[in-house]
Order: structure tokens, then C-alpha cells, then sequence
């Protein structure tokens, strides 16, 4: 397998080329390698619940894409649908049949979003959403959560997750104090927050946006209570509850997070699933609400790759997929085998570890107590992470190269790939002391 410190002599080659054309030799910096040390592996194929590198070797993939391929790589089904629309012709710029389609496939899945505009990435869908609830409420501040990322547009940029949390930025350089100025922060799971906000700016926030599980400070479930309390605040003080299920749509259950713990938002964001490994977004909601958007209202929204019907075709053959009789149990079965796997390596080993599943996601924390939000999450043993991490690489098995991100199953892991984890992770706790 890999040497230690990332990919083998051929990945090694490519990224230093690559850093000298792309900015630190990445498109996104997660992947870079900055929390774990080394240098990333390159990859040149996927096939089912594996990867294989550009030096041969082949690991046991929990990263799908970050959340998207949640019926492996390279699904036959999947394969077929994209070929035959790809025979059609690469984008149109234009309406389609199956933009509409799988418009009325998630609609049908989720209820609440009543009517649904497909965009082309999770930032630009919440991106959006924000733009349409400030119009509808005639407001402009919205409250998020400290360690929950919702894409990089400048206004969501504050005290956020993932890569930002990852590099250990507060924000970023280039977002002005203007484009913040209108973001509160709050903490995740603590309701009292959100009301001395309100309290603090009575009758001027629009909306409450939130992962209702959150999967960019690693994989943080909501307490009891929590979203339920999000929905009679934001009801009582006139405000919208937006739910980012950019990584939960379709993942925790065929309903999202909201069908998973019956909570209705106002409106909702997605990504990931919905286009089947290929790039997409969509936010949707109440009519009332979408009713704002271009060309039935006055909120401007656009792309010309939106509703792309390659990505339409994937996401339907995808959530036709998952229709399948046990998929969902499939999903949360292997979650929950893999953190039970962790846990008792790491009880045998002496090694604190928090571990928490749902649907086909589950988390991981070096952590000595219950990881409930932000700063209880950066507790965690980062430097045991990231020793963890190349002994799991070298074992065969490739994760997020962050601390603070989910991992994932999909529906074609199963006992093979499960008796690899459990081997690797054996290894990894005896060799990452």
C-alpha cells in the first residue's frame, strides 16, 4: 500500500506539478492534506465502495465524494443513464424533461419544498436561499451556527466548518465587514443562544439556517429538542428556518433530516445525491416563498448549467437506486457497524473516542467527552487524528484527511469492505499510539 504521509512515488509527482498551476495544487483545500501532514494521494479510478490511486494501490472508500455517491462509484445504472443522455448532447441552456422529473422526485420525498430551483452547487443554493428569505421577510440578518459551513459565499463565511475549521481560519481574507455584518452566530445545540439573539435584534432577522445534523465539524447529531425549538423560535419571532441538507438530503433517510425528525422548514437546500456524482444544487420550499424568485417574482437568480441534463439523468438513475427494496437499511446498518467497530478498538485500546452514526453517515472524535458543538468538537486529539488517519491509508482504507469532517457508507459497502475496516482499524490503534 501507500507509504505513510500520503500518496506513493507517482501521486507525489503529480502534486508538486500541481502546485505549480493550482493555487497550494488543489480545487479545494480539504484535500490538500494540511491536517493530516503528506501530501494528497491522486486518484485515477472508482468502482463500487473502492478507489484505486495512480500508483496502483486500492482502499476501501469513505469519503464518496464527500457524501455524493451514495450508491457507490461508477454504478451501472448510473453509468448508463448519464451515456445515454450525454448521446443527446452536454447542455442545452434550456429547459428539459428531467429537470422537471427530478423536481417531482424530491418534492415527493420532502413535502415541504413545495416548489424546487436547481442551481449548480451547494454554496450557490444557499447562496439563494438566503437572498429569497431576506426579500420575503423584508429583513437582512440571519443567524447561523458556529462550526456549521453552508459554502463559501462571503455572508456564511463567519466562524465556519470544514476546510475553514480544518485550517484553523476564523473567515477568510476578502470578505468584507459589510458582507458579514448581517451574519449572527449562535451554538449548536443551544437554543438559549438563538433567543438572545432574537431578543438582542427583535423583528430584524430573516432567517435561521442550519445542518440539522451538522457534517462539517465532523459529524455532530442534534439533541433532543433542538430543531423542534429552532422551529417554534423562527415561528414565534417571524423568521424562516432553512435546513442545509446539502449532505443530509437524501443520506439520513429517503425524507432528509426534516422527514428523519419531523421538522418542517420553510425552505431547504440540497446538493450531493441529487446529482449522482456530478455537480449540483437546489434549494426549494413553500410556494409562497419560491413564488419571489425570477421570473414569477422580483429575486434574480440564474445559471446557465442549471438543470444540466447530465447531472439531471445521474440524480434520477440515483434516487431510482435507492428505491430499492433495503436500501436504507443497508445504509444504516454499515454506519452503525463501522463506529461500533471504532469503538471497541478504541475501548480495547485504551483510547478515548466518541463515535455517532446516522443513516449512511457516521462521525469519529479523539475527544475525552460527548461532542455536542463547535467547541466542544475542537477538543478533539488532532494530532492522534492525523497518526490515525496514514495508518488507516496505509491499511487500505481512506477517510477525510480533516478531524472535522463525516465520513460515509454507501449502499454497495458491505462484508468485504466492513472486514477490511475492522483489520485496518485494529492496526491503525496499535500502530498510531
Amino acid at each position: 500500500m501507500s507509504a505513510a504521509k500520503g500518496g506513493g512515488p507517482i501521486s507525489q509527482e503529480i502534486f508538486q506539478r500541481a502546485l505549480s498551476v493550482i493555487p497550494g495544487g488543489v480545487n479545494s483545500p480539504v484535500r490538500a492534506f494540511e491536517a493530516v501532514g503528506g501530501m494528497p494521494v491522486v486518484f485515477a479510478r472508482g468502482e463500487g465502495a473502492y478507489l484505486t490511486d495512480v500508483d496502483g494501490n486500492r482502499y476501501v472508500d469513505h469519503v464518496l465524494s464527500w457524501g455524493a455517491l451514495i450508491v457507490g462509484h461508477a454504478h451501472p445504472h448510473v453509468v448508463e443513464a448519464v451515456g445515454e443522455a450525454l448521446s443527446g448532447g452536454t447542455s442545452f441552456g434550456a429547459p428539459c424533461p428531467d429537470e422537471t422529473a427530478l423536481a417531482e422526485a424530491i418534492r415527493t420525498a420532502m413535502p415541504s419544498m413545495e416548489r424546487v430551483r436547481m442551481v449548480n452547487s451547494g454554496t450557490e443554493a444557499v447562496m439563494s436561499a438566503l437572498r429569497l428569505a431576506r426579500a420575503f421577510s423584508s429583513r437582512d440578518r440571519v443567524i447561523k451556527f458556529q462550526g456549521c459551513y453552508h459554502g463559501h459565499a462571503d455572508s456564511m463565511l463567519v466562524r465556519a466548518g470544514s476546510g475553514v475549521a480544518t485550517l484553523g481560519l476564523p473567515d477568510s481574507p476578502g470578505v468584507t465587514k459589510g458582507a458579514v455584518s448581517d451574519t449572527l452566530v449562535a451554538d449548536f445545540n443551544d437554543l438559549d443562544s438563538v433567543r438572545r439573539l432574537f431578543e438582542q435584534y427583535r423583528d430584524q432577522i430573516a432567517a435561521v439556517i442550519v445542518e440539522p445534523v451538522a457534517g462539517n465539524m465532523g459529524l455532530v447529531l442534534p439533541s433532543e429538542g433542538f430543531l423542534e425549538g429552532l422551529r417554534a423560535l423562527t415561528r414565534q419571532e417571524g423568521a424562516l428556518l432553512i435546513f442545509d441538507e446539502v449532505m443530509t438530503g437524501f443520506r439520513v433517510g429517503p425524507g432528509g433530516a426534516q422527514g428523519h425528525f419531523g421538522v418542517t422548514p420553510d425552505l431547504t437546500t440540497l446538493g450531493k445525491v441529487i446529482g449522482g456524482g456530478l455537480p449540483v444544487g437546489a434549494f426549494g420550499g413553500r410556494a409562497d416563498i419560491m413564488g419571489g424568485l425570477a421570473p414569477s417574482g422580483p429575486v434574480y437568480q440564474a445559471g446557465t448549467l442549471s438543470g444540466n441534463p447530465l447531472v439531471m439523468r445521474a440524480g434520477l438513475a440515483t434516487l431510482k437506486c435507492l428505491d430499492e427494496a433495503g436500501a436504507w437499511d443497508r445504509l444504516e446498518e454499515n454506519s452503525r457497524r463501522i463506529t461500533g467497530i471504532l469503538q471497541s478498538a478504541a475501548d480495547s485500546a485504551g483510547v478515548p473516542l466518541q463515535t455517532s452514526s446516522i443513516g449512511g453517515m457516521f462521525g469519529y472524535f479523539f475527544a475525552e467527552r460527548l461532542v455536542t458543538d463547535w467547541t466542544s468538537a475542537a477538543t478533539s486529539d488532532r494530532a492522534r487524528f492525523a497518526r490515525f488517519y496514514h495508518a488507516m491509508l496505509v491499511e487500505g482504507v481512506y477517510l477525510a484527511p480533516s478531524p472535522f469532517e463525516a465520513g460515509f457508507v454507501s449502499t454497495v459497502h458491505g462484508e468485504r469492505e466492513a472486514a477490511v475496516f475492522e483489520a485496518a482499524v485494529g492496526l491503525a490503534f496499535r500502530d498510531s499510539r
